[in-house]
């Protein structure tokens, strides 16, 4: 039977417990990446992201959890952070990076040096400790990668065009800009919030339709990523030009 006693942190054991349950629930995203990894090896794109959505949701989740439970203050052994960052580097760069690679979707010639410089630049960026400013943006891209593979994904772009996108990612992840964290972003953040949702109903229209979607649905999720990607930036040009 479980303790329910206070311990000398002034914590119950099922509360330490409960509060431990939520690293491994993080840690859960580590296998999921794996799975997901299986899967583009086969070359089984769909599948591939659809595990990489798991992922997202169990990413999306687990910060709520984590406060919820006092993880930080219980279970102070094992770093949330960290935890979360080997994860979220797995899910969000690695597997992606090997699908744009293995895909095709790249010019021979650079693919590989484009594969190995998402990776070194998704390394860097993750262990930038400017990589989230005071107010909820992220400094540079992201790193989404795995968004970036699906729209190529989905667009199915020229080799060359493909290859420039992708090149131009990795540059912006070193250029000083803001970009709105689609979740906690206070600014519009309800409309933010629709957005994303829809850009996720849409999604999985793309995934169940084998990314073969009609210009609107493509147009639109395109849209969406490049208001969440530029929309702060536009937002202080156009103050700056009103002063």
């Amino acid at each position: 039977m479980t303790s329910t006693q206070p311990t000398e942190s002034g914590a119950s054991s099922s509360a330490r417990a409960a509060a431990f349950g939520v690293h491994l629930f993080t840690a859960l995203g580590s296998g999921i990446a794996l799975i997901a990894m299986l899967e583009a090896v086969r070359e089984h794109w769909l599948a591939m992201f659809g595990w990489l959505g798991v992922a997202l949701i169990v990413d999306a989740i687990d910060g709520p959890l984590a406060r919820r439970f006092d993880v930080a203050r219980l279970q102070p052994n094992w770093s949330g952070d960290t935890l979360d960052l080997v994860v979220d580097f797995l899910t969000y760069v690695f597997i992606p990076a090997y699908a744009i690679v293995a895909s095709n979707l790249l010019l021979p010639v650079s693919g590989a040096a484009l594969g190995v410089g998402i990776v070194v630049s998704g390394a860097l960026y993750f262990a930038d400790r400017r990589m989230k400013t005071v107010d909820n943006h992220f400094r540079g891209f992201p790193t989404l990668w795995n968004a970036v593979a699906f729209h190529l994904f989905v667009l199915k772009p020229q080799p060359l065009v493909a290859s420039a996108i992708v090149a131009a990612f990795i540059v912006l992840t070193f250029v000083p800009i803001n970009v709105m964290h689609p979740v906690r972003t206070t600014r519009f953040r309800i409309f933010n919030l629709a957005l994303i949702a829809l850009w996720a109903v849409l999604a999985v229209v793309a995934l169940v339709q084998d990314f073969n979607v009609p210009a609107p649905i493509s147009f639109t999720m395109c849209a969406i990523a490049l208001y969440v990607l530029l929309s702060d930036t536009v937002i202080r040009l156009i103050t700056r030009a009103r002063t």
